[in-house]
């Protein structure tokens, strides 16, 4: 990030603690269950690196927006709530059981039950609890977006992009959910999720949801997308190799975990496309086992190095991020150029 951008994130957390400040406030009359959960949702939604939001301003700025706009800083909020109900969600849907270092949601909630002696299953709860947090993270991203101090009409253009968004991450998630179990090996197939579930929500719709709450016209529309999409694709590979390879203490989630989980990640296609009978049978002990353990992951990872499937995917990382920055030069704002061009490497670069 840039140093803007740093400024620019203790900008917006400061504008989501507000948000949530004000939200518990407003229904503290419910009693200290509902405060514990507007709590939960505080914890799930702080701690990440706020890329959608950023992106957002920028997008803003590319399109002509002002340099100082606490309205929009206010408008990005709703990214990062749609986000933290996304994540906790999708830890839902692959039992997770840790988020950014921590505990997730629902491992949480259901930690609380037991401790409590409730009655009824621990561990349905914490399903049920963090199914509902999730919801209430989307539905305050709608009031986010619109009590931002935007005209209505500004905030309503934001919307035509905001629902795209938010549509395409639940298709991008169920195609997810449909590799997982049909065990694909399709490699479209996994960048079909990846462009989806990732590039579009991360960086592409954001850039445009600036653009579009600051009056951007389809030209600038257009060359966000061209420099989003390749870029958030980038993003996403680079999660995959991190998620296989990295250290846990840095990423936050246990090393392995796309594997136990069965993701079809373009790594995993890509190694498969490329292995032996032996290789393949060595990935097949691997994908979906929860039980993974240190042996098994370690053959997975020989394999992958082995088919070269992890020298693929940094190739694509690297030529999905120059198609980027080449279509950077359709973008007319200078400042938002040189961000942007600092984003892409930052996003696909990162250790964590």
């Amino acid at each position: 990030m840039t140093e803007r951008d740093d400024g620019l994130r203790a900008e917006i957390a400061a504008a989501l603690r507000t948000f949530v400040v004000e939200r518990r406030a407003a229904y503290r009359t419910l009693g200290p269950e509902v405060a514990a959960l507007i709590d939960t949702l505080a914890d799930a939604s702080t701690g990440g690196k706020l890329v959608r939001p950023v992106f957002c301003y920028w997008g803003w700025r590319a399109a002509g927006g002002a340099a100082e706009a606490p309205a929009l800083v206010r408008a990005s909020v709703a990214l990062e709530l749609l986000h933290a109900g996304a994540l906790v969600h999708d830890d839902v849907l692959d039992s997770s059981d840790t988020r950014r270092g921590r505990p997730s949601v629902h491992r949480s909630f259901a930690a609380e039950h037991e401790r409590r002696r409730w009655a009824g299953e621990p561990t349905a709860f914490g399903t049920a609890a963090a199914i509902l947090l999730g919801d209430l993270c989307l539905a305050w991203s709608d009031e986010a977006l619109r009590g931002s101090g935007l005209p209505a009409d500004v905030v309503a253009r934001g919307f035509d992009v905001f629902d795209l968004m938010r549509s395409e991450v639940m298709f991008g998630q169920y195609l997810d959910i449909v590799a997982q179990a049909s065990t694909t090996r399709s490699v479209e197939a996994a960048r079909t999720v990846v462009r989806l579930k990732s590039a579009s929500y991360t960086i592409q719709r954001p850039l445009q949801l600036g653009a579009a709450l600051a009056g951007g016209d389809d030209g600038v529309a257009a060359a966000l997308a061209a420099y989003g999409r390749p870029v958030g694709e980038a993003f996403q590979l680079r999660d995959d190799l991190l998620g296989m390879f990295g250290d846990s203490v840095t990423t936050g989630k246990p090393a392995g975990d796309d594997l136990r989980e069965g993701k079809r990640t373009v790594l995993l296609t890509l190694a498969y496309g490329s292995a032996t009978p032996g290789q393949s049978a060595v990935l097949d002990r691997a994908a979906g086992n929860r039980a993974l353990d240190a042996d098994d992951l370690a053959a997975a990872r020989e394999v992958m190095v082995a088919t070269g499937a992890v020298d693929r995917v940094e190739a694509m990382i690297g030529e999905l991020r120059q198609r980027g920055r080449d279509a950077l030069q359709a973008i007319a704002h200078d400042e938002a150029k040189a961000a942007l061009e600092q984003l892409a490497a930052t996003v696909t670069d990162r250790v964590r």
